[in-house]
């Protein structure tokens, strides 16, 4: 389901919106709105995401035993790695 709802915008931001639709990014001004609140909506859910992340970083931080094991790990990956030679 859509909605139409009135937004108010100043004159250099329609403008510009205009010479978007007039180049042909897009088909409307309509269409261009929706394509810029959706980017709005996914970088806000993307910041939402990188916050719990760092959070849990934080409340629950790496323990040296769980760094040595990723070292370890790392390593051995690269040494398992069927390297070809480039010399």
């Amino acid at each position: 389901m859509t909605q139409q709802i009135a937004v108010k915008l100043p004159d250099h931001l329609l403008k510009a919106i205009d010479d978007l639709v007039n180049a042909g990014r897009f088909e409307s001004r309509s269409q261009a709105v929706r394509y810029g609140l959706e980017g709005l909506v996914r970088a806000d859910d993307r910041r939402v995401i990188d916050e719990a992340f760092a959070r849990g970083f934080t409340d629950y931080p790496d323990t040296p035993e769980e760094l040595a094991d990723a070292r370890r790990l790392a390593i051995k990956s690269i040494d398992e790695e069927p390297w070809e030679k480039w010399w």
